[in-house]
């Protein structure tokens, strides 16, 4: 796993910087806001986040509000924890757009040792009108301990 600086302002130059070649970056996912206890992203809708059928695509949608729950995850890791993976994610799509800016909010609904859950919100930047909403449980990594060596 990755050891996470803990300052937000490092935390979001750090993944800016390894975001570029990766989903986030390829989506054209920016940082808004990075907090302990909430995250807020945007991005600018294109025809490659739409679907065959000129909607907007519900991956697209989801990235968003799973990128959004990861980064507040990471911003809210417990001390000694050195990541997290998503265990279960829950949507409800409540319209579409084809235009304009998408923005998701994260917030922290329960901060555990070994369990995160993150509630979050997508609209449409132009209109303010609810896309989806989202549901996260992240599990809460740690650095393995050193196994018994057997002789076996």
């Amino acid at each position: 796993m990755t050891d996470f600086p803990r300052d937000p302002d490092d935390l979001r130059a750090w993944f800016e910087a390894h975001g570029v070649e990766r989903l986030p970056g390829l989506l054209g996912i920016e940082i808004v806001e990075l907090a302990p206890s909430h995250c807020t992203l945007r991005l600018e809708i294109e025809t490659k986040h739409l679907a065959s059928n000129g909607y907007l695509h519900a991956a697209t949608v989801v990235a968003i509000a799973d990128t959004a729950a990861g980064y507040g995850c990471v911003a809210s890791l417990p001390e000694g924890a050195n990541g997290f993976t998503t265990v279960e994610l829950k949507s409800n799509h409540t319209a579409s757009v084809t235009e304009g800016g998408l923005v998701a909010h994260a917030t922290l609904a329960h901060r555990g040792r070994t369990i995160q859950v993150w509630d979050s919100v997508v609209r449409s930047e132009l209109t303010d009108r609810q896309v989806a909403l989202f549901r996260n449980t992240q599990l809460i990594l740690y650095p393995r301990r050193e196994a018994a060596k057997l002789d076996d």
